[in-house]
């Protein structure tokens, strides 16, 4: 009987110990949602830079420092194997800019350190050891560049400003046409951006350009002869976009000249390999409008010639040019259809080659050799990371972002298309709540992306994901305006905005509720910047959304002529409103009908945006609180059009998710 007794205590030890052993199996790779709180570990990578002999990248890592309330950044370098991952700096100072010397030996970055109230350039051995400062600058580096050579760097820097700080401020006095820009704040005195050379060895600096006018996007030739750069020259730049490529000899008191004469943009030229040819993007449109498209051209670094287009037919955004290494192609990425790839022009025969793409989204391209790039590339449930791409396979080199997802379920995405009232074919991106059966129906959200000239694309969205997180089926549509389909499909909306769009966006949420996951009756739209400004046209246009948060919008246009930076969009698009003020009360409706709006509705806004100021969304706010709609105004201290302070990116995720559940859960 003790034997028997025995044996049964063992084998109940036995099954205890595999269920306390399935159980912290289980529990070590159980999944959870993600929380407002996982903003704190998300960490992004940029301005990614390959080495000269090409076997490292270095990069920056920008991660949250909790206790100072900011995000920092440091340098960091991958070999192009992937097996070693080094940081290379560690200060609580920001270090961005990271550029190779051209021998390869030495890292150069801008940081502020020791509490500068102006970045320098600093100069790192590859191998470690304490950055050392080159420069002492006395105003605003804005970029800057190697020489070929080695021995110079070529600075971009704005003129210094008055930077006293007297016990009474002095009156803000302005005199230009354009006089307000976000993060800026008021554009009073001309301080112009100018070209300098600083020699390495002497410490000395040479001015190179000077006078009235901006110079920027400043680079070398590969032969380190001349330096090529852009300038409005026109009588008052604020009032045009008619910005030319100059080229001048790298050196002190040179003449610049005048390579492009189109009366519309000619912006970020690069140069070929041999020096021959710029390559760079010029507008589709002579005069400013909105919904600018670009077009990759080229031109003979002589000025003989005229401009050759390489994507005009193409008729889709495209930026970030590299030369192949052996000069017979031009690479960039491309805006198509929710997607962002890796294209390849032939120089001889225009013809493109997708090089990379599928549904994800590439960014920061970066020359390897003449088949084999750098880029850095988001996919939907992974956030960006940098990928070598070898013969269009893309071969990942950084894990940062394997700790942020490790333990995280994430929802799911794909896309979608719709058609609105009017035949037009819509595309959109939808996310489902993980585990979540795909006939199950769901509160869903529409948020909206900003722009309007932007698209949501096939990479990861932390926004979507985490208000997916809290329950809900969330969606993008890319309505006419949106770039990615076409300059007529965005441009259509000129003048005539909260038309098209709305419809457009109506279209997409009638296809959801057909197709059963989307319930009719806990419907909510949400968005920021246009996605804002188009919230608050869908709650005047339609009542089934039963909660809506606009964040940083407007919807009476008429008195923000003066008040945000978008004065040329006013005068060209919509006219002066003394002389075109129907146009102007017209797209004002959602203000002008609030007494119609029956949707709860969450207003948000950076205190000291000058994008879209505050005003916007008070106006809203004061209608709806004054007709007794529900409603609620959140205004976040010292923000800027983007909400940049970690608590507060936190606390807009607390109060959206906390507005919808009220109204839909």
């Amino acid at each position: 009987m003790k034997q028997k007794m025995l044996f049964s205590l063992l084998a109940l030890s036995l099954l205890n110990l595999q269920t306390t052993t399935a159980q912290v199996a289980k529990a070590a790779t159980a999944k959870r949602k993600l929380q407002p709180a996982d903003i704190y570990r998300l960490q992004t990578l940029g301005d990614p830079q390959v080495s000269p002999e090409g076997n490292w990248v270095a990069y920056t890592l920008s991660s949250v420092d909790s206790a100072q309330n900011k995000r920092n950044t440091d340098i960091w370098m991958v070999s192009w194997d992937g097996k070693q991952t080094i940081q290379l700096t560690n200060s609580p100072d920001a270090e961005t800019q990271p550029r190779w010397s051209p021998d390869g030996k030495y890292l150069s970055f801008v940081s502020s350190r020791n509490g500068e109230i102006n970045s320098q350039i600093w100069l790192m051995n590859r191998l470690g050891g304490e950055g050392k400062k080159l420069t002492s600058l006395k105003t605003s580096l804005m970029d800057y560049s190697w020489s070929p050579d080695g021995k110079q760097i070529l600075m971009t820097i704005k003129t210094p400003a008055d930077t006293s700080k007297p016990k009474t401020p002095k009156p803000i006095v302005i005199d230009r046409y354009k006089f307000k820009q976000d993060v800026v704040g008021y554009i009073t005195q001309r301080n112009p951006i100018h070209l300098y050379l600083f020699d390495i060895a002497t410490k000395k600096t040479d001015t190179l350009t000077s006078g009235e006018f901006d110079q920027r996007g400043a680079i070398f030739s590969p032969d380190g002869k001349q330096i090529a750069f852009v300038s409005n020259t026109t009588a008052d730049p604020d009032r045009n976009i008619n910005t030319d490529i100059f080229v001048m000899e790298a050196k002190p008191k040179a003449t610049p000249k005048q390579l492009t004469k189109w009366p519309g943009t000619d912006d970020s030229p690069v140069w070929s390999p041999d020096s021959k040819t710029i390559a760079y993007l010029s507008s589709a449109s002579e005069s400013y409008t909105a919904y600018q498209e670009q077009y990759l051209t080229l031109i003979d670094a002589s000025g003989a010639g005229t401009p050759k287009y390489l994507s005009k037919t193409l008729d889709r955004p495209v930026g970030n040019i590299k030369f192949t290494k052996d000069g017979a192609q031009v690479a960039v990425l491309i805006s198509d259809d929710r997607e962002r790839y890796i294209g390849q022009f032939n120089i001889a025969t225009g013809a493109l080659s997708k090089i990379a793409g599928g549904k994800r989204s590439y960014g920061a391209l970066q020359a390897y050799s003449s088949n084999n790039w750098l880029a850095a590339m988001s996919e939907p449930q992974l956030p960006t990371e940098l990928y070598a791409v070898e013969n269009g396979a893309p071969r990942r080199l950084t894990k940062h972002q394997d700790e942020f997802v490790a333990p995280l379920e994430l929802a799911s995405v794909e896309g979608y298309s719709s058609t609105s009232s009017d035949g037009t074919k819509v595309s959109s991106i939808a996310l489902r709540p993980a585990n979540i059966p795909a006939t199950q129906k769901l509160p869903t959200l529409f948020y909206i992306h900003g722009g309007p000239v932007a698209q949501d694309e096939y990479g990861f969205d932390l926004t979507r994901q985490m208000l997916s997180a809290a329950g809900y089926m969330v969606v993008g549509v890319n309505y006419r305006g949106s770039s990615g389909r076409g300059w007529d499909y965005s441009k259509t909306i000129s003048a005539d905005w909260g038309n098209k769009e709305v419809i457009d966006i109506q279209g997409a949420v009638d296809y959801a509720v057909e197709k059963g996951w989307a319930d009719k009756d806990k419907l909510g739209i949400c968005g920021w910047s246009y996605g804002g400004i188009l919230t608050d046209y869908l709650i005047a246009s339609d009542n089934r959304f039963k909660a809506a948060s606009s964040g940083a919008g407007v919807a009476m246009v008429s008195s923000l002529y003066g008040v945000d930076q978008y004065i040329n969009q006013y005068d060209n698009e919509l006219g002066e409103p003394w002389k075109n003020i129907e146009r102007y009360l017209k797209l004002s409706y959602p203000f002008l009908k609030a007494d119609k709006i029956k949707t709860p509705t969450q207003f948000m806004v950076g205190e000291k945006d000058f994008n879209v100021p505050a005003v916007g969304s008070e106006q809203m706010y004061q209608a709806l609180r004054s007709l007794g709609t529900p409603t609620e105004l959140i205004i976040y201290p010292g923000q800027f059009h983007g909400i940049s302070t970690p608590s507060y990116v936190k606390d807009r995720f607390e109060r959206y998710i906390g507005w919808f559940n009220k109204y839909l859960k």
